[in-house]
């Protein structure tokens, strides 16, 4: 293999980046926050292979930029920056990082959940101030959970959530026969869902089609008492329909691993409110699984400036044979 030239919008781990400067020529942006789109642009100029990082926006315009440009190799599974038929109209192929996150996702996601239903961050900031009075929550055994999106990370939630004896109903584009053998999960419509779970998981990627699926209307049809996480995108629900419910009592609590805006402002009203939990985004944000990404990364960006198939590749008809 020469030595190809490589833009990276941020930082990798150590061993992932070692692994591609032996192969290849690295710009890396290690200023404060993302790197400006004019920079991106100009850097792209001569680029063979473009290792994105923190979810830099990649349209035609910056693809226009990159005419030597082989691969897109993304560290991450959502990919709403990203405009993939732009990449497959230019023959880029564009990668993700499918699979590696998932039980460290999951393991998040029924955390958040958890935690809200037993109030543990809540009794922890009491015993540091010295108060050990009780913190009363809910149960979760007997409850009905209700999977939005049950791909591979909502079947991992669903049997977390059947060892602790909760009862499985979701909705996905295509039924998960599997998911209804293994774990007894019932299929309803989005409506019906809404209607009949006690706590309701989040885990839609974002498009056109998803963004803000979760408005006024869809938090009245919940519980009075339902519990919600967002473990996907912030952009899936309106936080201003939200932040109502919540502070209204149509629904019970909301647990938020992403938020939109994000970062969410520390002055933010939701914040003030005593029924939210809010972490910043760490789904994934385990040491091993991150280093699994960004190794799966480095090798499909590998891959694709020799023009051999990538491992994971989104735009699968612009991949190379």
């Amino acid at each position: 293999m020469g030595k190809y030239k490589v833009v990276m919008s941020g930082k990798t781990w150590p061993n992932a980046y070692e692994k591609l400067a032996e192969h290849c020529d690295i710009q890396m942006w290690e200023g404060e926050g993302k790197i400006p789109q004019e920079t991106l642009r100009d850097w792209l100029r001569d680029a063979d292979g473009f290792f994105n990082i923190g979810h830099i926006t990649v349209d035609e315009e910056l693809l226009e930029a990159a005419p030597n440009l082989r691969v897109i190799s993304q560290s991450g599974v959502g990919y709403d920056s990203v405009d993939v038929e732009a990449c497959t109209k230019k023959g880029v192929p564009f990668s993700n990082t499918p699979g590696v996150l998932v039980e460290a996702t999951a393991d998040l996601t029924f955390g958040l959940l958890l935690s809200a239903a037993r109030r543990i961050h809540e009794g922890y900031e009491k015993v540091k101030q010295g108060n050990w009075e009780t913190v009363f929550g809910v149960d979760l055994f007997g409850k009905t959970l209700g999977i939005v999106g049950m791909g591979d990370i909502g079947s991992a939630v669903a049997r977390r959530a059947k060892a602790s004896g909760m009862n499985i109903v979701y909705h996905n584009r295509s039924r998960k026969h599997e998911a209804e053998k293994e774990l007894d999960a019932v299929y309803l419509s989005f409506e019906e869902l809404l209607h009949t779970a006690d706590c309701i998981v989040c885990l839609v990627p974002l498009s056109n089609e998803s963004k803000g699926m979760f408005g006024e209307e869809e938090f009245k049809a919940m519980k009075s008492s339902a519990y919600f996480v967002n473990a996907a995108r912030g952009g899936l629900v309106n936080t201003e329909a939200l932040y109502e419910a919540l502070k209204n009592e149509e629904i019970a609590y909301a647990a938020l691993d992403v938020t939109d805006p994000e970062p969410l402002p520390a002055d933010h009203k939701l914040l003030q409110l005593s029924n939210v939990l809010v972490t910043p985004h760490i789904g994934s944000a385990t040491y091993e699984t991150r280093n699994r990404m960004a190794d799966l990364a480095v090798q499909n960006l590998l891959l694709g400036l020799e023009k051999k198939p990538l491992v994971t590749c989104v735009n699968e008809e612009v991949n190379y044979k």
